[in-house]
């Protein structure tokens, strides 16, 4: 039997249609596996702000017909400790309309899309059973489930750290069409993100601390977030000429990580693995990072099962790696904020998840050759990489040369031979690449 027959036997089960759902789904078909995506219709209206970078990472994720008919970047101005800067540009997408297209993508891709919410999750000695409702289909097996609901996915009794609880209380104001753009801006007690799309829909949120915003009850909530936005300078353009629709969301905003992202036959990936704070913007960037590499670590798990511990140890490091990585990018740019130092938003987020700096200038005396576990060829094996105080997950390769043997070599080599001789003569590189290599390794202070 081959091997592409043993992986569609196993039947995956994706629970969730966004970006870190859609990723994992067309990873694991490549691979040969029969997969499942259940997903419903977001709730409310969203739009989303989103970089170049962000771009490029759902290209790699594989989409095409959800990135068709992106919008042209449109102006974003951040107004932050009393600076204003309008130099920086974002395309505001159509939430709905980015899913839509996801789910295009993975029916061409031969993804068996089910319309649904998700009910009751049975978990058995073959796997699990789903149960759909406001659908059509009845109860789905799963072989192995794939957690990609997002920050509202269950806690299903996993361990979580958590940030500061934060609400995000949205809005909508309707005016005249318009051109799309959008800003930022702080204010005492937390800080406000507004975009107008070009059907004259203005979206307005205002994110607070829980403990200490002392919101009213549901009724006077909106007239609340009006009273602060009227006297935000960079709200103004957002609600000229335009009127609130009386309509509000609650959404939490609090930095969640799962300790156990990951079973013998599950996995939780995206913002359900690890959702961080809205401020930095890249939110599909931080839930396709963990997506991404999850394909690899299912087809260790189903394909090799000896090598779960390693798997699962691959996974957990990324994503705790990554959460505080984005955590900490959140807590510098909270405490760029200086005109409100002791009201509680701003003092607790400065000094959390900790006091680690953000970047790290690299410790020569550091470099390490270890054995970690690494992304071979759709699977997770163990190979020898480099660590360093900056780098603690390893390189394994850098533009396709193993990096072990390199850091071997440098590090034995004879008092008066050049790092590009050295390469030259244990390694049999031509003069090129290894100056090409040595010019590397000065500027990233590995020597």
């Amino acid at each position: 039997m081959s091997t592409l027959k043993q992986h569609s036997s196993v039947h995956i089960v994706v629970l969730g249609g966004g970006p870190a759902g859609g990723a994992t789904a067309l990873g694991l078909k490549a691979l040969g596996y029969g997969v499942t995506l259940i997903a419903e219709p977001r709730p409310f209206k969203a739009v989303e702000g989103i970089s170049e970078r962000v771009l490029e990472g759902l290209r790699n994720a594989g989409f095409k017909r959800a990135l068709a008919n992106l919008p042209q970047p449109s102006p974003r101005m951040a107004s932050w400790n009393g600076a204003t800067n309008s130099a920086n540009t974002e395309m505001l997408i159509n939430r709905s309309e980015l899913d839509r297209g996801i789910g295009s993508d993975l029916q061409a891709a031969g993804v068996h899309l089910i319309h649904g919410r998700v009910g009751k999750i049975a978990a058995d000695s073959d796997g699990f059973s789903v149960e759909i409702k406001d659908g059509d289909a009845g109860p789905v097996h799963a072989d192995f489930l794939v957690e990609a609901r997002g920050r509202s996915a269950p806690a299903a009794g996993l361990e979580r750290l958590r940030g500061s609880e934060t609400v995000s209380l949205l809005q909508y104001w309707q005016g005249e069409p318009c051109k799309p753009q959008s800003a930022a801006e702080s204010f005492q007690d937390g800080w406000a993100w507004m975009a107008a799309w070009s059907d004259g829909t203005r979206y307005l949120q205002l994110t607070f601390d829980v403990a200490t915003a002392d919101l009213p009850d549901k009724a006077q909530l909106i007239d609340h977030c009006n009273a602060i936005l009227r006297t935000l300078p960079s709200v103004q353009p957002f609600i000229e000429n335009a009127e609130p629709t009386g309509i509000i969301h609650a959404r939490t905003s609090t930095p969640i990580l799962c300790r156990e992202a990951v079973g013998d036959n599950w996995i939780r990936v995206g913002d359900a693995a690890m959702a961080v704070d809205p401020l930095s913007g890249n939110g599909i960037f931080q839930a396709l990072s963990s997506a991404l590499q999850a394909p690899a670590v299912i087809n260790t798990l189903l394909q090799h099962p000896a090598r779960a511990a390693l798997a699962k140890q691959f996974y957990q490091q990324r994503v705790d790696h990554l959460f505080h990585r984005f955590a900490r990018i959140g807590r510098d740019f909270y405490a760029s904020e200086e005109r409100w130092w002791d009201n509680p938003f701003w003092a607790t987020r400065r000094n959390w998840p900790d006091n680690e700096p953000l970047h790290q200038e690299t410790d020569p005396d550091s470099l390490t050759v270890v054995r970690m576990p690494v992304v071979s060829n759709g699977l997770i094996e163990e190979h020898e990489v480099v660590t360093t105080n900056d780098q603690p997950l390893g390189i394994w390769h850098l533009n396709g040369i193993p990096m072990a043997p390199v850091v071997r070599a440098l590090q034995s080599r004879e008092q008066g031979i050049s790092p590009q001789r050295c390469l030259e003569t244990a390694l049999g590189m031509s003069p090129e690449m290894a100056a090409g290599l040595t010019r590397w390794l000065y500027q990233n202070q590995w020597f």
